[in-house]
């Protein structure tokens, strides 16, 4: 067990004195493998318990994508202590709301609820680790339901397919390559066996962490976390495929034909380190300094002075194997996405050529600071990065201390990894367009 009790941090942020409190907590492993942290803050009376799966689309069989996210959808089903049905009720009764969600590494479920509601939040996530009950009722439910999410948000949505087009041209061989909502014939074609076999290996109490946050008091909640977690049987350990792209060595060139929309786009993406890896932070640095809101040097050029672009937009994808930096634009009036793509590639020049200000990276520095703040802001907020910075970057007290890094990072090294990393043919440049209509 581990108590890390740290100084309060003070931030200096945009001329505010902002003060991010210290986030102490205790963390420790059950006999059966689970990983417990807590974090006790009793200025609200209200509790968070979340649990974080090490389990993603990256986990799924090639021939059977989209186990991961649905997943998500059908351990809301029901246990064999919850009726179908009830689970949504239990927590709004008990004046609580919950979620889930899932990405390329993990999948995470969590509730928030008045802290005397605190053992409901661990029976549920007990139930759902110990007693799931996967049926072909819930099955088939559920794909009804994955269906029309991928109409809504993938097949009928504007630009909502670039994800996975993205993804598709930058891995040829890691299990990157697909979406998280997967194939839905995949689905179909799956049968009962193969959803309680996905169960039986990943959803286990030695591929989780449980986190407790809040207006908790540490002796009893250990009492109740043994009492609900512990009887739960260690799974067997779970073997994983570590898989090695090769560089980008040659600019890959892509098209896809959006029948949802009018105005076409370009996207240049680049696969950069995993999340952990300290490049991956000066990314986010460049990232934010290129394209992150209307103050990024790409809108401030394209959109607000030169008025060729629609829009600019930033999409880093923080993941744990590869990150990608995604970076694009919506033409405007006669302008070309090619116009677009020129502009872009001028100002990465730049970053890789010259030191940026010592304005604009004292401004970087600010934002980077105000967002550490906000990000522990909430109780859930702390959940989240808790369980996050544990499982995928394997040392929780960056909640602590990950400001350290940006604040170490200097104006050499964001230039040194800007030539690293953001060559012209090292990347993925997607042109995403209208599609085309049959001539008469």
């Amino acid at each position: 067990m581990k108590r890390h009790l740290l100084s309060a941090l003070f931030v200096l942020s945009a001329g505010n004195f902002l003060i991010a409190q210290e986030v102490a907590f205790e963390e420790y492993d059950l006999d059966n493998g689970l990983h417990v942290i807590l974090h006790q803050d009793n200025t609200a009376p209200v509790v968070t318990t979340a649990v974080m799966y090490h389990v993603g689309s990256k986990d799924e069989d090639p021939s059977k994508t989209g186990f991961a996210h649905f997943f998500e959808h059908l351990l809301f089903e029901g246990t064999k202590n919850i009726e179908r049905g009830e689970w949504d009720k239990i927590v709004s009764s008990n004046g609580g709301s919950g979620n889930a969600n899932t990405f390329l590494d993990r999948t995470y479920y969590y509730e928030t609820f008045p802290s005397n509601s605190l053992e409901t939040g661990l029976w549920l996530e007990s139930e759902r680790l110990m007693h799931p009950i996967i049926g072909q009722i819930g099955v088939d439910t559920q794909k009804e339901v994955v269906q029309e999410e991928r109409r809504l948000r993938v097949d009928n949505s504007p630009y909502g397919a670039f994800f996975e087009e993205l993804l598709k041209n930058l891995y040829t061989k890691h299990p990157y390559r697909w979406g998280v909502i997967g194939s839905l014939d995949h689905l179909a074609s799956a049968s009962l066996d193969d959803f309680k076999n996905f169960n039986k290996i990943y959803y286990v109490p030695n591929n989780a962490v449980l986190v407790i946050a809040g207006d908790i008091n540490m002796e009893k909640t250990k009492k109740m976390v043994s009492d609900y977690f512990g009887p739960i049987p260690r799974g067997a350990e779970i073997k994983r495929n570590i898989v090695v792209e090769e560089p980008i060595a040659t600019t890959i060139k892509a098209t896809y034909h959006d029948p949802n929309i009018q105005i076409p786009a370009i996207l240049l993406a680049y696969r950069t380190p995993g999340q952990a890896e300290r490049d991956a932070y000066v990314i986010n640095m460049i990232s934010t300094y290129l394209s992150d809101g209307e103050s990024s040097k790409l809108y401030k050029k394209l959109v607000d002075e030169k008025k060729i672009a629609l829009q600019i937009f930033s999409v880093p994808i923080d993941a744990e194997d590869y990150s990608c930096y995604v970076v694009g634009g919506l033409p405007v009036g006669e302008n070309s996405i090619q116009d677009i793509k020129k502009e872009i590639d001028a100002e990465i020049l730049k970053v890789q050529s010259e030191l940026i200000s010592e304005k604009d990276y004292q401004k970087l520095q600010n934002k980077f600071e105000n967002n550490f703040v906000n990000a522990n802001s909430s109780i859930a907020g702390i959940a989240n990065s808790l369980a996050e910075n544990y499982m995928l970057r394997d040392n929780t007290n960056l909640i602590n201390t990950e400001i350290d890094i940006y604040r170490s990072i200097t104006r050499e090294e964001i230039m040194e990894v800007a030539k690293k990393y953001l060559k012209m043919n090292q990347r993925v440049e997607l042109e995403y367009l209208p599609e085309q209509k049959e001539a008469n």
